[in-house]
């Protein structure tokens, strides 16, 4: 299948509150960057005017999508600093997950993204306004301005889901601003429902190039709006259009989910796309004068959640282990969710098992392929733990009595974004796709938006998801029952189903959740976090370069 290749050239400049984007040339089927030099004379307007400019604009609105999913800050902003994950002995932006006075305006991964999505908003704005004068045919062009409009209503829900109600505008900007406005939390979702209804109306249900966004995606992100903004009959009647009318179907084993051959199956509904090719995966950073910097992209979600395992006896770094950057580790919490009897999905996500690859450091007695580190989430005796070569990391060696981490690079790993496919220990880039949208949140989505109005149904929806997890034999054991259908339960119920997928902290904000679970079950956060931390600091480079700061302040609690 065709996938979506992406190159920069020019890609913006220096910003102050609203990015400017320039041209950004992605293609379909190229294979080396352009060289960075205006060789035609062209302006952007004349550019834009052709097919090729044109479609090369649509193209770019997709860019922003490879620099947060399977990137390290994207996943920090997501999913460390809640109930499931904490921060590792690598990790390198701390203040993300423990809430303290360094979360503030001057934090690189929050301004680092403030600038990304909204250069990608005012990219989308400009493809939505030039395409109607376009020379593009008009059925193509009707497609592309559905694409261009899911875009921006994504960028659109990760601006104001981040920050809160922030500066909203829908025109394209070709010069410098200095001022910015708040528009209310109702206005951003009320552009990003137009929107989507816009796109749904206009998109294709398939195509052939893998990434593209089509009308079961728009639909999928709709029935999510709608759970965000509480109108849970539209939310579930959109996602069983999803679950029913588009071909879409469930993996019959959730490990299968995680092959990186299998990114492209009947459960996908949207994916961002990287590619084996990795010279297409590397990103070209900000615009410097005459240069750009060109940084090693790729899905690099494998690298995160991997202990040092090859720090211990018997053990060195191999590819199928994966390149141990440490930055995040479980929570006991999220560990504790799983009964690893009934529930597959305890096996599909964590690593507990290393096997000796390296005979120059084993114990006596050890032989290749024998284990060498056993990790677990319960605690093991001394007793027992001597009487074997292997390596124990049990949770009294990682957790303290009240689950705070005592150390931070010996734990139970994440495995489901593993890469083995890779050509060296040291390659960072993963090529795995990324998932966005999957057919077991439209189940979930459906047994959230119905539990309090018809339980019947929601439990019936539910249990899809429960029974596909389940071990062999353990189907009926794994069937929730009415007693268990609250919002706990589901939260729950989704941190298994999607933990580390980029979706965790947005979840506990909608449901209100985020500071209690986070003081329950994170106690390396629960000392600081506040309601405040609902929503991220404005970064305090933008706030400088305003001149109308009364108008637009820092979100309140933020220094």
């Amino acid at each position: 299948m065709k996938s979506i290749n992406i190159k920069f050239m020019n890609l913006m400049k220096k910003w102050f509150i609203i990015p400017i984007t320039m041209i950004s040339v992605l293609t379909i089927s190229c294979e080396d960057y352009l060289e960075e030099k205006n060789i035609s004379g062209l302006t952007a307007d004349e550019y834009y005017a052709t097919e090729e400019g044109m479609e090369a604009l649509v193209n770019s609105c997709y860019t922003t999508m490879r620099f947060w999913y399977g990137k390290e800050n994207g996943m920090a902003l997501t999913e460390i600093g809640t109930d499931l994950f904490t921060r590792g002995s690598g990790m390198e932006v701390p203040a993300v997950a423990m809430y303290n006075s360094d979360l503030n305006g001057a934090n690189t991964a929050v301004e680092f993204y403030w600038n990304r999505f909204y250069a990608a908003l005012n990219t989308c704005n400009a493809a939505i306004g030039r395409l109607p004068d376009s020379p593009l045919a008009e059925d193509v062009k009707s497609i592309r301005e559905g694409e261009a409009r899911f875009l921006r209503a994504f960028y659109l829900w990760h601006i104001v889901e981040t920050w809160g109600g922030v500066h909203l505008f829908t025109e394209e900007v070709t010069d410098i601003q200095t001022t910015a406005y708040r528009s209310s939390v109702e206005d951003f979702y009320a552009q990003i429902i137009e929107d989507l209804q816009i796109a749904l109306s206009q998109l294709p249900a398939t195509s052939s190039q893998g990434g593209r966004v089509t009308k079961p995606a728009a639909e999928a992100f709709l029935a999510r709006i709608y759970l965000f903004t509480g109108q849970n009959d539209l939310a579930a009647v959109h996602a069983k259009n999803v679950i029913n009318n588009y071909g879409f179907s469930l993996l019959p084993n959730y490990n299968a989910l995680w092959g990186t051959n299998n990114t492209v199956n009947s459960e996908a509904v949207w994916s961002v796309n990287y590619t084996n090719n990795l010279v297409l995966n590397h990103e070209m950073d900000d615009y410097e004068g005459n240069d750009l910097t060109i940084r090693e992209g790729g899905n690099n979600s494998h690298l995160l959640y991997i202990m040092t395992y090859d720090q211990l006896p018997g053990m060195k770094r191999d590819i199928a282990n994966g390149r141990p950057f440490s930055r995040f580790m479980p929570t006991a919490h999220l560990m504790d969710l799983f009964d690893e009897t009934k529930d597959a999905r305890f096996e599909g996500t964590f690593q507990t098992v290393w096997y000796c690859n390296n005979l120059a450091n084993a114990p006596a007695g050890m032989a290749l392929g024998d284990t060498a580190i056993y990790a677990t989430k319960y605690i093991v005796p001394d007793s027992e733990s001597s009487q074997h070569l292997y390596t124990t990391i049990d949770r009294e060696w990682t957790y303290d009595a009240n689950d705070k981490p005592i150390v931070r690079d010996r734990f139970m790993s994440i495995k489901k974004f593993l890469e083995p496919n890779r050509q060296s220990i040291a390659q960072m880039s993963g090529i795995r796709d990324a998932y966005v949208i999957r057919l077991a949140e439209m189940y979930l989505i459906v047994a959230e938006a119905e539990m309090n109005t018809n339980p019947g149904e929601a439990l019936q929806y539910l249990n899809v998801v429960r029974q596909r997890a389940a071990l062999p034999g353990q189907q009926a054991a794994m069937m929730a029952t009415a007693s268990d259908l609250n919002i706990d339960f589901i939260l729950d119920e989704r941190a298994r189903e999607f933990a580390g997928e980029q979706m965790r902290f947005f979840d506990l904000k909608r449901t209100n959740k985020l500071i209690q679970r986070v003081q329950q079950w994170n106690p390396d956060a629960a000392p600081n976090i506040q309601d405040f931390h609902k929503v991220r600091p404005i970064p305090q480079s933008q706030l400088d370069a305003i001149t109308n700061p009364g108008d637009f302040p820092q979100n309140p609690g933020y220094q």
